[in-house]
């Protein structure tokens, strides 16, 4: 085994669990870090892509796996468990609808550096307008979201189609700027990374179900535990924090970044 190939699969996994879920988009990293790391062939890397997004969002599954389970047990009795569903199920339409309409496109011209460059910077100014202009919401408790408000969170969501536009920002931003308070915008934007990640990912292994090869399946298995458990870590942290600082830092690092981005690969 390549033992330089094994360290970048633990880099891309290091930089998917650690952007998945904090306003900076991970996917536009992941076009960045896959670039500057020349890691696998290009097909190649985005089944590997996909594979460690699945650990991610597993991390989600096992973090929050007491209300998760709470919700399942109780679909059919508990108005809070269906309350909750419902509001997944609205937030989730507009992007897998997009996503599926758009998805060649979306690949095919918007998965570029320049691309990633240019919504890293815009994404950080808007980060920095809302959590100055935008009043506290109200809504503290992913309970009392209504159907109205998931929906328009889910529009939110479907900015980040945009390879850089980062969909835990698009979400919870968007949750801020339709009445939700900090943390309850970041816990909805947990909940509903479930079925929206869980879809592409298996819509996209479905379409590269022809480059899966036991040859990769341990690159493949690293990639997937380092980004699971990063993210795992990155989770707890981000819930601790969002209660106690905004996201200022996240958007001045964006525009950095997204500048930093755009001198390098315009060389």
């Amino acid at each position: 085994m390549d033992i330089y190939l094994m360290l970048k699969a633990i880099i891309m996994g290091l930089v998917e669990g650690a952007t998945e879920f904090i306003p900076v988009s991970s996917t536009g990293h992941l076009i960045i870090a896959g670039e500057w790391l020349n890691f696998l062939d290009k097909d190649k890397r985005d089944v590997f892509e996909i594979m460690i997004q699945l650990g991610a969002v597993l991390a989600v599954c096992v973090e929050f796996r007491q209300r998760l389970l709470h919700t399942v047990q109780r679909i059919q009795t508990d108005p809070n468990a269906q309350h909750l569903v419902r509001n997944l199920f609205i937030a989730f339409l507009p992007a897998a609808i997009l996503g599926l309409a758009f998805h060649h496109e979306i690949k095919e011209y918007l998965f570029s550096s320049f691309t990633v460059g240019i919504a890293l910077i815009v994404g950080g100014i808007l980060i920095l307008l809302i959590e100055k202009f935008v009043p506290a919401g109200k809504v503290q408790d992913i309970d009392h979201i209504s159907a109205k408000q998931a929906l328009q969170i889910g529009f939110a969501q479907s900015l980040a189609l945009i390879p850089g536009v980062s969909r835990s920002g698009a979400t919870i931003l968007g949750g801020m700027c339709f009445g939700l308070g900090r943390q309850t915008a970041t816990e909805f934007s947990f909940f509903l990374a479930l079925p929206i990640m869980f879809a592409a990912t298996g819509y996209d292994l479905l379409k590269a179900r022809d480059l899966l090869s036991l040859d990769d399946a341990f690159i493949f298995l690293i990639g997937f535990v380092t980004a699971f458990l990063s993210a795992l870590v990155v989770i707890r942290a981000l819930i601790k924090f969002v209660g106690q600082h905004s996201f200022a830092v996240f958007a001045w690092y964006r525009i950095v970044f997204g500048i930093l981005i755009l001198l390098f690969f315009a060389r």
